[in-house]
């Protein structure tokens, strides 16, 4: 098996730390990565990383990373929302899916509680703010017989 965890990040957050603070916090996105990579290396694992604007360059990554690698983490972002072609291309993996946002989307607007990628995920995580990246990529390692027993 591929000892990389994929990591996705949907439309705007290229902005955090930036967009709405009070809502996503201060963090960038690049001090997600870096803590992810930190975790991730704890456990023998290496972290592919990737933000996107564009809803077909996450099907093609969510494609390349489908099969063999050690799971997927995705914040789709608005695109949990609106998004088949994601639900489609995450149905086709064989890998764990653990979607993660950032803030508790069942606390905001009524059309955030619905996720199309929720019934591709293995499991969902809501709220943590951008500490819920680091513990998807420990639930993964989990998964993978590389968290140790629990």
């Amino acid at each position: 098996m591929n000892d990389t965890i994929l990591i996705l990040n949907g439309p705007n957050l290229n902005l955090l730390g930036k967009r709405q603070p009070e809502i996503y916090g201060h963090e960038t996105l690049a001090d997600v990565e870096a803590r992810c990579r930190a975790e991730a290396e704890g456990f023998g694992l290496t972290i592919a990383f990737h933000q996107s604007n564009a809803e077909h360059q996450i099907i093609d990554w969510i494609h390349e990373y489908r099969v063999g690698s050690a799971g997927i983490v995705i914040n789709p972002a608005a695109f949990t929302h609106t998004s088949v072609a994601i639900l489609d291309a995450l149905n086709a993996c064989e890998v764990p899916i653990v979607e993660c946002h950032i803030s508790n989307v069942h606390k905001r607007e009524a059309f955030r509680h619905h996720s199309y990628v929720s019934l591709a995920a293995t499991a969902v995580m809501a709220g943590f703010g951008t500490h819920g990246y680091v513990l998807a990529v420990r639930h993964i390692a989990h998964l993978t017989a590389r968290g140790g027993a629990s």
